[in-house]
């Protein structure tokens, strides 16, 4: 099975949830965004690529 893994610039990020709003791996921590696994298998890469292309500052990159 294909893990893949989540590269998350925290810096970029200006924390408007959009992630968190569609994909459970991505969660408001306070104020602030971040993905509880970056580390996630196949099944989970649908998800977390809506994550990604929803993202606004492209702040969320998955590689491979």
């Amino acid at each position: 099975m294909n893990k893949f893994k989540i590269n998350f610039n925290k810096e970029v990020c200006i924390n408007c949830g959009a992630c968190a709003s569609v994909c459970v791996n991505w969660i408001m921590d306070g104020i602030e965004v971040r993905p509880k696994e970056t580390v996630i298998s196949e099944e989970e890469m649908k998800s977390n690529k809506e994550a990604e292309d929803i993202c606004p500052v492209k702040a969320i990159k998955i590689e491979g």
